[in-house]
């Protein structure tokens, strides 16, 4: 049983899907947990209040991780309520899905600060509260198989998430002799309120009923995904370093 008593977590985009459900793996585990969101409240208040309903301490901050003012100022409430930062999930992520030939800057731009640039400002603004300790502070970051496949509609996602694992291996190189670790959790496809809106998503779903049956035969679920990011979050992972852990029913062994 993994005990995270006395860790406090942060996790961004924690109102809906895996975001939603590492913040509830992360209390059920003991960690007092900073929920944040930008513009699903109603959301991000359900889920403070499951946690509540735990025991632990909570707290929901709105916040766009991709500007590093509204990062600085997050990490300046976190140490004022809690007084450290023990465990950062990177989650929060956009882009929208559209053909990478008719991209624009504007959705360049978006994309990467949400999904890259919001990990450089977690991990700077946030480094001193993560040194306090308790054990060794975490970083993970959540990925996706459009990082190394080319998938219809996800150029500019799937970009951003190989830079964000580039990101994450060279921060492991910065951060580790300061005692935090940095990996990434790599997910294969989840059914959440983002995916259901990607092109193609039923086919895609149809088509994981070939490699289902390595697992158990059922669809990955967020809770899976969020069951990886504990055992990173916890002291079993110390020696874990600069990886990218894969949770997608063995979907790899078919690509």
């Amino acid at each position: 049983m993994i005990d995270l008593a006395g860790r406090v977590a942060l996790v961004t985009g924690a109102s809906r899907g895996i975001g939603r459900a590492c913040a509830l793996r992360l209390a059920e585990a003991g960690a007092d947990v900073v929920i944040n969101y930008v513009t699903s409240q109603a959301a991000a208040m359900e889920v403070a209040g499951q946690i509540d309903a735990l025991g632990r301490r909570v707290a929901v901050v709105k916040a766009d991780v991709g500007e590093q003012d509204d990062v600085a100022s997050l990490m300046e409430y976190v140490d004022e309520q809690f007084g450290r930062l023990n465990i950062i999930v990177s989650n929060a992520a956009s882009g929208g899905f559209r053909p990478l030939l008719s991209t624009t800057v504007h959705n360049f731009e978006a994309t990467m600060k949400t999904n890259v640039l919001a990990l450089v400002h977690l991990v700077q603004c946030g480094l001193k509260l993560m040194t306090r300790g308790p054990g060794r502070g975490k970083v993970i970051a959540l990925s996706s198989h459009g990082s190394h496949m080319a998938l219809p509609m996800y150029g500019m996602i799937g970009g951003s998430k190989a830079a964000l694992e580039s990101l994450a291996r060279h921060f492991a190189l910065e951060c580790g002799p300061k005692g935090i670790n940095v990996n990434i959790v790599k997910a294969g496809l989840v059914e959440t309120d983002s995916t259901r809106k990607l092109p193609g998503s039923q086919q895609m779903f149809e088509a994981t009923k070939q490699y289902r049956s390595m697992t158990g035969d059922r669809y990955l679920q967020a809770e899976d995904v969020a069951d990886a990011v504990l055992f990173l979050a916890s002291s079993l992972s110390d020696m874990i370093q600069g990886e990218t852990l894969t949770v997608d029913c063995g979907a790899g062994v078919h690509a």
